[in-house]
């Protein structure tokens, strides 16, 4: 007899940022979570990097008993602004 098991999740979803770094690769920081920050050597890498370390983060404030943030802190505004250049 088989024993099926029922187990919840919770998904979380939060903006990255990746800057490309000087040395080559990104660097990668979460802004609704303060001191996340880490990097890869291509973009897939990154994406990697960055989802482990998110998934670090909030298993150790749920050990501490600590709320998980579920979006940015109150007044961080992230909008795209396009520019157009004329020319010369």
């Amino acid at each position: 007899m088989t024993r099926r098991e029922t187990i919840r999740t919770t998904e979380y979803v939060y903006t990255a940022v990746f800057d490309p770094a000087p040395e080559g690769g990104y660097v990668v920081t979460v802004p609704a979570l303060a001191g996340v920050v880490t990097e890869g050597d291509t973009l897939e890498e990154a994406r990697v990097m960055v989802a482990d370390a998110i998934r670090g983060y909030l298993e150790v404030l749920r050990e501490d008993g600590r709320p998980i943030p579920i979006e940015a802190p109150e007044g961080v505004i992230r909008e795209a602004v396009r520019i157009k250049l004329k020319t010369a």
